[in-house]
């Protein structure tokens, strides 16, 4: 019993322990399209069409209605401009105080491929980009750096280039994957382009492509379009720069899957050897019962009687140890999930538990087991002729 009870506690253990990573990853990638991808232009690598290499590409906006019209897998696309080079920053200013922080000009769309978690106020909304408004959202720690704390700033002016901004609404990081940084400024692209006279440029897009749909394809015909257009060579690999998120999720997935099965493997394994320990026990006592089957057998109990009461031994000594771990491994389980709260820093898990299907399934394995493994001694039992046992001493 005590073989299956830490073979059960393995077993539970490294589940929790899997699933913990998992919600882990989960948690870290939580606010960013699992389905997109990220595309800006960088510089030639090959001549092309008279066209020196080292030739940089710059967007413009016309290419996202172009990409969106000939690939109907894109389901979002945000274009997107930021001021200055590529993770610039820009002085952001007001009553005296300076913030360096990157400056956005955005569509409301980018909200659904990366996720600000709001403190207060709202994000950039389609009336903000019809009408050209001069608002923004900004970050919390350039809330920090341009207001004093406990300060109201939605309704506040800032400055930003010499061009006023009225704060609309702030955000915090979300503790994971923050591709914009948490001291950045989102203004509307149609007021970007007013205000910094950047004409009909696009930095880089943000992308998420439909359910079910390759992203790595959707990628591959992105950059066809984009190097049929700007006459780059098919075979210029440097001239478009792109990050595909998808794989990165899809890496992690199968990470998770592997350690899931190694989990289940290894304890399914442990939970085998423990079931194997009650068999042999039970071997040794139909032995030490030989007179006493024969007694059964000699006053009328059939084959099957004797078999059905050694497979019960086994189920119920199985069952009871192995309810015996799983409570074990459950309120050990609960004290570190009180311990961690919400993660502790170098720790890879969160909420480390055992689903109900994971339970069920691990339960109807051990009862299996028990009965495979008590037909042996189950078998023996039956075997043992009654005037043999009866002779026994």
């Amino acid at each position: 019993m005590l073989g299956v009870v830490i073979a059960m506690l393995i077993l539970v253990l490294l589940l929790a322990g899997s699933n913990g990573m998992s919600n882990m990853f989960n948690s870290i990638f939580a606010g960013t399209a699992s389905n997109s991808l990220f595309v800006w232009g960088q510089s030639t690598s090959e001549p092309y069409k008279g066209f020196e290499r080292g030739r940089r590409i710059r967007y413009k906006i016309e290419d996202a209605e172009i990409l969106k019209k000939q690939i109907p897998e894109i389901e979002v696309l945000a274009p997107r401009i930021e001021l200055g080079n590529h993770r610039g920053v820009t002085t952001v200013y007001r009553k005296g105080r300076t913030s360096g922080s990157s400056v956005y000009g955005d569509y409301p769309e980018i909200d659904e491929i990366t996720k600000k978690k709001l403190v207060e106020g709202r994000f950039l909304n389609r009336t903000d980009i019809e009408d050209s408004k001069k608002v923004c959202v900004i970050g919390e720690e350039t809330y920090k750096l341009l207001f004093d704390k406990g300060e109201d700033a939605i309704g506040e002016d800032i400055r930003i280039n010499g061009v006023f901004f009225s704060v609309v609404g702030m955000y915090k990081p979300n503790n994971n994957i923050n591709i914009d940084g948490e001291n950045a400024v989102f203004i509307p692209f149609t007021t970007f382009q007013k205000a910094f006279n950047s004409g009909d440029r696009m930095g880089w897009m943000a992308i998420s492509v439909e359910p079910n749909t390759k992203v790595a394809v959707v990628e591959k015909r992105i950059k066809d379009i984009i190097k049929y257009k700007y006459d780059i060579h098919p075979d210029d690999e440097r001239a478009i720069g792109s990050f595909n998120m998808s794989e990165i999720f899809n890496n992690i997935n199968s990470f998770t899957s592997v350690l899931r099965f190694v989990s289940f493997f290894i304890g399914v394994t442990s939970l085998f050897a423990g079931v194997i320990a009650v068999s042999n026990i039970l071997l040794i006592t139909i032995k030490e019962r030989t007179k006493e089957l024969g007694v059964r057998r000699a006053l009328g109990a059939t084959p099957r009687v004797v078999r059905r009461q050694v497979l019960l031994e086994s189920i119920v000594i199985t069952v009871f140890a192995g309810l015996i771990g799983f409570t074990f491994a459950i309120g050990l389980l609960y004290w570190l999930n009180t311990w961690l709260g919400d993660g502790k820093e170098g720790i890879p898990l969160l909420d480390p538990m055992v689903s109900v299907p994971q339970f069920l399934w691990s339960f109807f394995f051990m009862i299996t087991l028990s009965l495979l493994i008590g037909l042996i001694p189950a078998y023996r039992a039956v075997k043992i002729r009654p005037i043999e046992a009866l002779r026994e001493e």
